[in-house]
């Protein structure tokens, strides 16, 4: 039984904090370096601006609302709040994993390799530059599949108070769902699992994704701790396919 099996988490949230541990073991955290780099330099200085900038957008926005509707500003700022450091956090996260994604599916499956014991990935510079076009490729097709949905949602929002209530809760919800699929790709595209069969199966386990989305874009959303979030992001994400998918692709 692999050591991943051995002790599988029950909820999606709780592969977030196996990727925590699994970032932290001897092999594994020199190709943690990397990402977790690239992800301290455009967070640190990206989440200064937007927290210095909050204040002035929400209250610019609270402005549109009508008159009668004022009672509502109570609910609405922290909502809105929220929503805010979701949209951003997201916008960020997506920049830093285009820039990381050729280290994030390599320390996907060198960690796949660990946990299921077999022959430890011989990829360097080369194999990386080589996979180049194929990955970015793959992240244009989340991008595709992500554009649609959040224009959508932010046109939701600026309607007044029904948009505004239930608005950043629906792109809480969606952005949960969008970090599921960032962070599990890296290992389904390793297999070259199609991306519309990678959806449908994280659509199956949808509890387990949105569990495990949902604490991800906390952590990004969240000052100090989105400096680290990739990382474990990218390792919770391969033990959950280790656990729950590997059989089900194993002839891709």
């Amino acid at each position: 039984m692999s050591q991943s099996m051995a002790q599988q988490p029950h909820t999606g949230a709780g592969y977030f904090f196996k990727g925590m541990s699994l970032a932290m073991q001897p092999g594994t955290r020199r190709f943690v370096l990397l990402p977790l780099l690239i992800n301290i330099l455009l967070f640190g200085s990206a989440f200064t601006y937007v927290l210095m900038q909050l204040d002035d957008w929400i209250n610019s926005w609270m402005s549109s609302l009508p008159t009668w509707l004022d009672w509502l500003s109570y609910l609405l700022w922290p909502l809105l709040a929220i929503a805010a450091l979701v949209t951003f956090s997201y916008f960020f996260s997506t920049i830093a994993n285009w820039i990381a994604a050729p280290f994030n599916g390599l320390l996907a499956e060198h960690l796949e390799a660990k946990l299921t014991g077999a022959k430890t990935p011989d990829a360097g510079l080369r194999t990386i530059l080589k996979d180049l076009p194929r990955i970015m490729h793959r992240e244009w097709v989340k991008l595709k599949y992500y554009l649609p949905k959040a224009i959508g949602l932010l046109i939701l929002m600026w309607i007044p108070a029904i948009g505004q209530t239930i608005g950043p809760v629906l792109w809480f919800l969606f952005s949960a769902w969008m970090m599921s699929i960032q962070y599990a790709d890296y290992p389904f595209d390793n297999h070259k699992v199609p991306f519309p069969a990678m959806r449908d199966a994280l659509k199956q386990k949808r509890g387990k994704s949105l569990g495990f989305g949902a604490l991800v874009m906390l952590f990004t959303m969240t000052p100090l701790l989105n400096l680290v979030v990739m990382p474990i992001a990218v390792c919770g994400a391969t033990a959950m396919w280790v656990d729950h998918y590997r059989g089900q692709f194993r002839n891709y």
